[in-house]
């Protein structure tokens, strides 16, 4: 798969990196370590603030994971996922190693900025599993 067609990376106006990985995508090492540089170079000398679209992705290698643990010009980092499965493979990142940032995994995108912005601390990561009420929910 060619990169261009494995992610997309922005620059947002509030001062932060948005890096979208296509759905249903299987992110190995190489990928990983095209999406790093490609942060890189967007940021240049400054750490940014990133914001990792992760919707649907469908795996995350082992040598992907070790390029996450890389320092790099990132100085605090979202995960924005939806499912159940992004959850999973989020936390399952996150807890396997230490990072030289910030992570932590969000259901919303409102709650993902606010944070990544400083502006509001995160809320619960499972508050999605249940319900306005406390039930579990169908998703």
């Amino acid at each position: 798969m060619e990169h261009d067609d494995a992610m997309a990376v922005r620059e947002d106006d509030r001062g932060f990196v948005v890096l979208t990985w296509a759905p249903g995508l299987d992110i190995d090492g190489e990928l990983a370590d095209a999406a790093v540089t490609l942060v890189d170079d967007l940021n240049g000398e400054r750490k940014r603030p990133l914001l990792v679209v992760m919707t649907g992705t469908r795996t995350l290698s082992r040598d992907a994971r070790l390029v996450f643990t890389r320092p790099c010009q990132v100085s605090r980092l979202a995960l924005l996922g939806r499912s159940r499965v992004d959850s999973i493979i989020a936390n399952f990142a996150l807890g396997v190693a230490s990072h030289p940032m910030p992570m932590r995994f969000f259901v919303d995108e409102t709650d993902a900025v606010s944070w990544l912005l400083g502006t509001a601390d995160p809320p619960s990561v499972f508050r999605w599993w249940t319900s306005g009420d406390g039930r579990r929910s169908s998703r």
